[in-house]
């Protein structure tokens, strides 16, 4: 169920967040490679995630980062780098599988290890946690409870549409408290979605920013923001930006095109929105948020 809804302050600044992880971690490769076979990819993470530091310190802006838990083990020292450089650290999972698809017991022993890992390197408790592909859903409320069990006190993992790997189709459009199963609350921040003649329309980054031609996406963030008066959230992938990645074999028609649309005009893309919105942390965002939406899983 879903409370009363009270407008949020004019003019608000919105989430830049990143999702880091390789492009060999992806869901839509799942099956042409098993984990078991990554290490034998050439990472592009380092690389990759580096030119978006580079670009969000030419523009001034901070930005949260979801890091992924087999990232962080093999490249310590860009935790640091995104952390030194005055980003928000929060965690991505370790194995980037669907939590729908893991037993509770799996799932709470691979995000308390990720949690730990990052604390381990920025030496301050992580308390944001994300999803792989937005996978907690209907089928995997039970998740929310986890993350309050270990100290996490914002989640952004629900996509308020419907979709073949995700998606709340009814859930809240802006910043909210959830209730867990068993009755815990963590702060829900959702993926962005645009209201267009009645239908959720994803707005939020990713593929469907490097989909959509660019002036539709600056339409869609603006028209689901009310013109600045709600604050969204946006989210990439380092490897979005990164054309020259190798291509996975046998992936199959529509994961190729997810995946490889317009990566080489993603970084471009990107350069315009941030001259075009205001962004900065999840942390900031909802400090200056006045969260009154409540949404209950039972």
């Amino acid at each position: 169920m879903v409370s009363p809804a009270t407008t949020s302050s004019p003019s608000r600044r919105h989430a830049m967040t990143i999702d880091v992880e390789d492009y060999f971690h992806v869901s839509a490769f799942a099956k042409a490679i098993k984990p078991s076979e990554w290490d034998n990819w050439p990472s592009r993470v380092e690389h990759n995630t580096r030119s978006l530091l580079e670009l969000f310190a030419e523009q001034n802006v901070k930005a949260t980062f979801f890091v992924l838990g087999w990232v962080t083990e093999r490249f310590p020292n860009l935790v640091k780098e995104i952390d030194e450089q005055g980003h928000e650290i929060a965690s991505h999972g370790y194995s980037h599988q669907l939590v729908y698809n893991q037993s509770p017991e799996i799932f709470r022993e691979e995000t308390a290890k990720s949690k730990q890992l990052l604390e381990d390197i920025i030496q301050r408790p992580v308390v944001g946690y994300r999803a792989a592909s937005y996978s907690i859903t209907a089928k995997s409320f039970w998740a929310l409870d986890i993350l309050a069990e270990l100290g996490f006190t914002w989640d952004s993992s629900i996509f308020p549409v419907h979709h073949d790997r995700y998606g709340v189709a009814g859930s809240p459009t802006q910043p909210y408290t959830i209730y867990t199963p068993c009755g815990a609350t963590l702060l829900e921040f959702p993926l962005t979605t645009a209201h267009v003649l009645g239908m959720p329309i994803p707005a939020a980054g990713g593929g469907y920013f490097r989909q959509y031609p660019y002036a539709l996406s600056k339409w869609l963030f603006k028209t689901a923001s009310e013109n600045g008066e709600k604050s969204l959230i946006f989210y990439l992938h380092p490897w979005e930006i990164d054309p020259e990645q190798p291509r996975i074999p046998d992936a199959g028609w529509l994961s190729n095109f997810r995946h490889y649309t317009n990566l080489s005009r993603c970084k471009s893309r990107l350069r315009s929105m941030l001259q075009d919105f205001e962004f900065t942390t999840v942390e900031n965002v909802l400090k200056d948020s006045d969260v009154s939406l409540e949404f209950k899983t039972a």
